[in-house]
């Protein structure tokens, strides 16, 4: 009969190295460490690379990239062998030994990926084409997009095989570096996403298969809605071939609102905004999906006009300065000097103060947005310079595209461009506020929001929203126009005193269990859109007055990342997400 012991030693000599892994201080002794020092070398190289593309110098991409990848194939062959398959069987070691396999991976997946892009892009990269002569430059999208479109693929696939791998694995630094990754992952998939959607989309949008024209919103985010801000000018941009003008740029007291609605856009959509949000441009974006709103100004054009357009652009004073940040500052007639450091102050605070009439304030704001957008389509600046900010304006929807045609708009919908309240399920948790005094006073709004998920139980998990506004607006003294109530005009208001109706976006299949406003229970409306539910009240604040509204909410559970779509109003929103890391039991 064969002896038992062999197989005893075997397995007492696999718990030893165990011991010996643990009791290393590194992630693990030896080959271990060897694959920690790869991939943090490929962390740093890849650190530098981001870097080098916030910087606009796409010449210095190959130095850090090549390393980058070098070290990451470095360190997926060592966590390939029969041996490292080995220690991810063992007990207290095996899941920081997959996560280890998962993150070599991963990176030199990402890296690869990122290889691929480099050399694609080169034709627009190499600084032979200027952003204004984007008649050349269209033959170069359309190469770039299908490649685009399988790379963005590949890092789905492998930001997948990383999050299928246990996400608490006892060793703190093991969990840090895998949460880091998937969170950079995140990060460059919403880049991969636009940058694929603009390469396919863009050619034909800008004309390069017959002339194109668009809704050119202007908005002030001053004076919140949900997409954004109040649109207070707006313009019909032409594309044809590449070439882009402005035909026509107006203030909203130029344009007559119809008397009955030009778009049907549901029962839920009419419950909660009513009649006349689809005929009155101030209020036709008061929901954060821009489709409505671009379905509304589109046809109140058509209405007014008789001509049909082929999409709408929404754009704001923060976007005009990150463009103003690449193309230079503009002169405007009088001598004014526009630059990315004073555009938004000058239209969302300044001009209010000089211009104590509405008619020549507009003219004012509009003469600056011809200026920057003339500027804008006769540039000498490079495509590589552009990309970064327009990675920005992208992310943090200061620029949001709708197309008339569906094949176009499902590319739109599936980024930050399409500005697009989107209904796949996962946790989510998206703060909008709506301006209802009638006012200028939410460029001194500050917002946080603090998302806490719980962990799973039986299929559910908990969550509680923290939201925190501030009305941050100075002591000195403001025009009537800013400050002013038109809500209650007739009622005495303490001066710099706003009106805010504040809403939450929930996950789908959420349910409230409670609301607090300033620490005291309160009720909140339900409605739906998009088959979010939503859950709103009606805030009033003083000057300089911090409120706390916190809902707590029972959401179905799910892997998926959390969502916190950012409405783009002018100071930016402070987000904080708190995430239990234990699944569902099996």
């Amino acid at each position: 009969m064969p002896s038992k012991k062999p197989p005893r030693i075997a397995l007492g000599c696999l718990l030893a190295l165990a011991v010996v892994i643990l009791a290393g201080g590194g992630w693990w002794a030896h080959r271990g460490l060897s694959v920690q020092d790869h991939l943090e070398v490929t962390r740093h190289a890849l650190s530098r690379l981001r870097d080098v593309v916030n910087a606009g110098d796409a010449r210095a991409l190959a130095e850090p990239l090549s390393e980058a990848r070098q070290s990451a194939a470095q360190a997926q062959a060592l966590t390939a062998t029969p041996d490292w398959a080995l220690l991810t069987h063992i007990p207290m070691v095996g899941d920081a030994a997959t996560v280890a396999r998962g993150l070599a991976e991963a990176t030199a997946e990402l890296t690869n990926v990122l290889i691929g892009i480099q050399k694609s892009a080169s034709p627009i990269t190499a600084g032979m084409q200027s952003v204004s002569d984007m008649r050349r430059l269209l033959p170069s999208l359309e190469t770039m997009a299908p490649r685009l479109n399988e790379a963005r693929t590949r890092l789905a696939r492998a930001r997948a095989h990383l999050a299928a791998t246990p996400a608490a694995t006892r060793l703190e630094r093991v969990d840090q570096a895998r949460a880091t990754a998937l969170q950079e992952m995140d990060r460059l998939q919403g880049w991969l996403d636009a940058a694929a959607t603009a390469a396919t989309v863009l050619p034909p949008m800008l004309g390069g298969d017959g002339p194109r024209r668009y809704y050119l919103a202007f908005q002030t985010n001053a004076e919140a809605r949900g997409t954004g801000g109040l649109v207070g000018a707006f313009g019909i941009l032409e594309a044809k071939h590449g070439r882009m003008s402005i035909e026509r740029l107006t203030s909203n007291a130029d344009f007559d609102d119809p008397s009955t609605p030009v778009v049907d856009l549901g029962p839920a959509y009419r419950a909660r905004y009513g009649l006349n949000a689809a005929r009155m441009l101030s209020i036709s974006n008061l929901s954060p999906h821009l489709p409505h709103a671009a379905a509304i100004w589109t046809g109140m054009w058509e209405r007014q006009t008789g001509q049909r357009l082929d999409g709408a652009i929404a754009t704001d004073p923060v976007g005009l300065a990150y463009l103003l940040r690449v193309i230079g500052p503009v002169t405007l007639p009088g001598g004014q000097k526009v630059t990315a450091g004073n555009v938004v102050d000058l239209t969302e605070r300044e001009a209010y103060a000089r211009y104590q009439k509405s008619a020549a304030r507009k003219r004012f704001l509009i003469r600056i947005a011809l200026a920057v957008s003339e500027k804008l389509t006769n540039t000498s600046a490079e495509p590589a310079e552009l990309l970064p900010v327009l990675s920005r304006l992208v992310k943090e929807r200061r620029v949001q595209i709708w197309s008339r045609r569906d094949a176009e708009q499902r590319y739109l919908s599936a980024t930050p461009l399409g500005g697009v309240l989107p209904q796949a399920p996962g946790p989510f948790a998206g703060l909008v506020v709506n301006n209802s005094g009638g006012n200028k006073l939410d460029y001194y709004l500050e917002r946080s929001l603090t998302y806490e998920l719980g962990p799973c139980r039986d299929g559910l998990r908990i969550t509680r929203v923290r939201i925190r506004l501030d009305n941050d607006v100075p002591k000195q003294h403001l025009p009537a126009y800013v400050s002013g109530r038109l809500d209650s005009p007739h009622r005495r208001h303490a001066v710099g005193s706003n009106l805010l109706w504040v809403s939450l976006y929930a996950s789908l299949g959420t349910k409230l269990s409670a609301a607090w406003l300033d620490g005291d229970r309160v009720p909140v409306v339900r409605e739906d859109e998009r088959s979010h539910p939503i859950y709103s009240k009606m805030i009033e604040f003083a000057p300089r007055q911090s409120r706390t509204m916190e809902l707590e909410l029972v959401e179905p559970y799910s892997t998926a990342p959390p969502q916190i779509p950012v409405q783009p109003l002018v100071r930016p929103q402070h987000t904080e997400i708190i995430q239990d890391p234990r699944g569902c039991p099996s």
